[in-house]
């Protein structure tokens, strides 16, 4: 399974979000700029945001993108499977598989269980706070005099 640039670009924005979550709504530009990614390459992941609910937008000089819950409620999980779809090694084990007719008697369908299920709940147990909180105490104590 390799995670798609979309989907790094995507998880980069969200924990932007997170981190200027106090600042109002937040124009794509500055995201852009602050996380050194394409405006454009963002508008593009703006509309799968968008059917999801997860982010409120607003319009007009003021406008932009915020988080419409706080932080610790996003997983890494949620918002890579909202630009990745699914997050299965293989598509036997993803959530919605088509009958394999080989499972019964397949001696690799196990290992590839075991594998989605520790993918899944490492990512879902992964929430933009705890990013945030993992950065802050990474530079928080780096002080210069």
């Amino acid at each position: 399974m390799m995670i798609s640039t979309k989907g790094r670009y995507a998880l980069r924005m969200m924990i932007d979000l997170a981190e200027h979550q106090n600042c109002g709504y937040v124009a794509l530009k500055d995201i852009a700029a602050r996380q050194n990614i394409s405006k454009k390459y963002l508008e593009q992941i703006i509309p799968i945001f968008n059917k999801s609910d997860i982010l409120r937008t607003t319009r007009g000089a003021q406008g932009g993108y915020m988080l419409s819950k706080s932080p610790e409620k996003y997983t890494v999980g949620e918002i890579l499977r909202l630009t990745e779809g699914s997050l299965a090694p293989v598509h036997c084990v993803a959530e919605n598989p088509e009958e394999c007719e080989r499972s019964a008697e397949c001696a690799t369908f196990p290992i590839w269980q075991g594998l989605n299920k520790v993918i899944s709940e490492y990512l879902d147990g992964i929430t933009l706070q705890d990013i945030l909180d993992r950065q802050k105490d990474r530079y928080g104590n780096d002080y210069i005099i």
